[in-house]
């Protein structure tokens, strides 16, 4: 009896004694329940994280290589042409009859907002990470920044105006942050981001190997200088001059960038022969897929396939593959191999149409099933030449714009600028300098998603309707041109996101 009472006396004791036994018996603490600021303690789980950012780029609602319908789509190169069964939503964009509560636009928004989002935890939680190097630190924020940047430069043209987060949000802070912001601040952030990673990264000029579908610095430079060339042809005149000069040094930092004399030096097919991917290189900044591998694969070589063709896979196709409109067809001079390369005609029983074939695998590795290994191109030296040529136009330097023009063409195997003029099929479709550019821009990057960013950057709103209504309705097929209007500029902000809060989620006009 008394060892019993000595064993209750002393477990009071210590009952009475801790501080905390109140806390620790009576509250509960879900095993699950991971702060994310504890995910961050090694200098890999930083790597790890920003391997996430970029892992999100792939998704085809995101900027990988099946996100043709935010862009392509919603010009005249390409679109949906159903209005049928699942094929209503995606028929509104290139009909211009997009909805606010069109579910797809909204999965866009929310894959761009979670690659911010990864982004922001990245920068917000680096700082408690002990380096061994610094320079291994500062390449991972520059990455981070790269990033972020770039999907804020989508948002802002294919939306305007759009809420600016740059910094990890607690639950309770989400609301708060939910309001449009200027697109003047949105462009500085991005101007910010990528001046930082240009002055203070250590990242290389160029990636190479392992490195391939990383940040560079010509990526950087090449993306810096186009923002400002954007800026320079759709924002607030009265710095145009100042941004197209931006433009040009940025853009020409990239063009010096390059490891090759001159563009005729790599064929053409070569962009896009998926042998020579990680050798290419005037390939700047990629997506990198894996031959074969079910979940990191390509698979636009069998889907762009049409029923009874076999150029593109060796998957057997039953549709109409990627549909491509007349309009883009008519556009090709006779004789431009990149016609012959990137479309083909079908002539099945049942799809007699063109459908794209810029992007084959026929390889055994990628198989029946068509895991094609294609590497999805965000950022390569054509368009930096021809964006070169852009900006040298608007600075009145028309010799040096042609001068890039003509290596392009070169390249092609088209004949100089001056040559195609005194052509009067050339000079009746394009006589002005200014569409020779978008001309050469339109079949050289042909379904690579920059057509209608280049439409937003040619034409004001006022000239860009006034195009699209120019064309022949019979080149579009279902789709209504009649329908553009100049609310088709921007995008509706999805539904739900405008109901939040209907003052400061305003609505972009017309919708």
């Amino acid at each position: 009896m008394k060892k019993k009472l000595i064993a209750l006396f002393c477990m009071a004791a210590l009952i009475f004694i801790s501080p905390s036994c109140k806390e620790s018996f009576l509250e509960e603490t879900d095993p699950n329940a991971i702060p994310l600021a504890d995910s961050f303690k090694s200098q890999n789980d930083v790597l790890l994280a920003v391997n996430g950012i970029y892992e999100s780029l792939r998704s085809g609602n995101n900027i990988g290589e099946s996100s043709d319908l935010w862009t392509d789509q919603r010009s005249d190169d390409t679109g949906t042409n159903d209005n049928q069964s699942n094929a209503g939503e995606p028929f509104q964009f290139n009909n211009f009859s997009i909805l606010p509560s069109n579910t797809y636009l909204k999965r866009h928004w929310v894959s761009l907002y979670a690659t911010v989002t990864r982004a922001n935890v990245v920068l917000s939680n680096i700082d408690a990470v002990t380096f061994t190097d610094e320079n291994l630190k500062l390449q991972y924020m520059a990455e981070a920044k790269f990033l972020r940047a770039l999907i804020y430069f989508h948002l802002v043209r294919l939306w305007g105006d759009v809420p600016l987060v740059t910094k990890q949000l607690s639950s309770t802070e989400v609301a708060v942050a939910t309001f449009r912001e200027s697109q003047a601040l949105v462009y500085v952030q991005i101007i910010t981001d990528l001046s930082d990673v240009i002055t203070n990264s250590p990242i290389p000029n160029l990636q190479t190997g392992a490195g391939l579908g990383r940040v560079s610095k010509a990526a950087a430079n090449a993306l810096l200088g186009q923002v400002y060339l954007t800026m320079a042809t759709t924002q607030d005149q009265t710095n145009r001059q100042a941004n197209l000069t931006s433009a040009k040094t940025y853009l020409t930092n990239a063009y010096n960038m390059r490891t090759f004399a001159g563009l005729s030096t790599i064929p053409y097919t070569d962009v896009f022969d998926v042998t020579k991917k990680s050798t290419c290189p005037e390939i700047i900044f990629q997506i990198v897929n894996r031959q074969g591998d079910i979940n990191y694969s390509s698979v636009i070589a069998a889907n762009f396939q049409a029923k009874g063709e076999t150029i593109n896979s060796q998957k057997t196709a039953s549709g109409a593959g990627y549909n491509v409109t007349h309009d883009l067809i008519n556009e090709y001079e006779t004789g431009d191999a990149r016609m012959s390369y990137s479309v083909k005609y079908a002539n099945d029983p049942i799809v007699k149409d063109y459908f794209v074939t810029k992007f084959k695998d026929v390889s055994d590795a990628a198989g029946k099933l068509g895991y094609g290994g294609n590497d999805w191109i965000l950022m390569r030296y054509a368009d930096v030449i021809l964006m070169l040529a852009e900006v040298n136009m608007y600075l009145s330097d028309n010799a040096s714009a042609i001068q890039y023009l003509n290596e392009v063409r070169a390249r092609a195997g088209m004949t100089p600028y001056a040559v195609a003029m005194a052509t009067p099929s050339y000079s009746s479709k394009f006589p002005t300098l200014k569409l020779a550019l978008l001309h050469e821009r339109r079949v050289e990057l042909a379904f690579e998603h920059h057509r209608w960013f280049d439409l937003q950057r040619f034409f004001t709103t006022e000239e860009l309707v006034v195009y699209f209504k120019s064309k022949a309705q019979a080149d579009f097929g279902s789709a209504q041109l009649s329908n553009f209007t100049a609310k088709d500029r921007y995008y509706p902000i999805p539904f739900d996101e405008y109901k939040l809060d209907p003052e400061k989620m305003y609505q972009n006009p017309g919708y």
